[in-house]
């Protein structure tokens, strides 16, 4: 009876973080799957009685063109951010093993500060940053001598405004991608390092040969989440552009909350919803099965 009881005991002592989870993610995705195969708009919302259509929402979805221009952006954007992640944490990450320790805790701290501020936050100073006639951004590259930049309006442009998240959203996320790939390379021997250079190994040999093969499986690790990250940002886009100017900005969620919201299509946003989670499961179920295996 004691065993039995002992077993049981960690169980519940899980319970209300397993339930209060449930409630807050399996719950709201269920009902918006739900939502996605019914008639539900504003009326719908008021006073109730949704009507099950189907896959008519989807079959509008997938037989639009709007919706894989979407999808395609929302592609580019995740990689394009997700590469700048690794590649610079990677680097900041390697920088930070050879820092001498005053030097590296100053560095790592300010990796946190960057991490821990609010993302709205962080934002609004973008916005700022980067505003036309008082923004810092425009008068450093005046100063420098680019003079086209006087009173340059990032926000009116696609492809600067996409930049500018661009440089948001990896700013964000490398501290903690850099972090987490610091504490990998801490648990290399430093006896495989040794024994690479006395065989004559250049710093890039030791990288792809050592480096990476130890730490493949943490990689995989980071891109996955930073994959899940990246593609499902919302509050950056939304404060920054809202998906604008010309919806060069929005991607898959952005496009969910503006049907909704807008349009007042509860059924075709929640629809965009279930869909971009199948994407990133698709995108992302052979990398996570390999490190599940691993």
């Amino acid at each position: 009876m004691r065993a039995g009881r002992r077993s049981f005991w960690p169980f519940l002592l899980i319970a209300p973080t397993v339930a209060g989870g449930a409630f807050l993610l399996i719950y709201p995705m269920l009902k918006a799957a739900v939502i996605s195969f019914q008639h539900f708009r504003m009326g719908e919302l008021i006073r109730g009685g949704a009507t099950f259509i189907g896959l008519e929402n989807y079959a509008e979805l997938l037989g639009g063109e709007e919706f894989w221009q979407v999808v395609w952006r929302t592609v580019v954007w995740t990689v394009v951010n997700v590469v700048l992640i690794v590649v610079l944490s990677t680097g900041v990450a390697l920088m930070l093993v050879r820092l001498r320790r005053g030097l590296r805790l100053a560095v790592m701290s300010a990796l946190a500060l960057a991490w821990a501020t609010p993302v709205i936050a962080a934002t609004t100073i973008f916005q700022w940053l980067f505003q036309s006639e008082l923004g810092v951004v425009n008068w450093l590259l005046v100063t420098l001598g680019f003079d086209s930049f006087q009173g340059y309006t990032w926000f009116a442009d696609g492809t600067a405004t996409f930049a500018v998240l661009v440089i948001l959203v990896v700013w964000q996320s490398v501290p903690f991608a850099a972090l987490t790939l610091y504490a990998g390379l801490t648990t290399i021997p430093a006896e495989l390092y040794e024994s690479a250079r006395i065989d004559g190994g250049s710093g890039g040999q030791v990288f792809w040969k050592i480096t990476v093969p130890m730490l493949r499986q943490l990689f995989a690790l980071i891109v996955s989440l930073e994959v899940i990250w990246v593609a499902k940002c919302f509050p950056q886009i939304w404060v920054l552009s809202q998906g604008g100017p010309d919806d060069a900005t929005t991607t898959l969620p952005v496009y969910a909350f503006k049907v909704a919201r807008v349009l007042h299509r509860y059924d075709l946003g929640s629809a965009v919803a279930m869909l971009t989670v199948v994407i990133l499961a698709v995108a992302l179920v052979s990398n996570l099965r390999r490190m599940v295996r691993s």
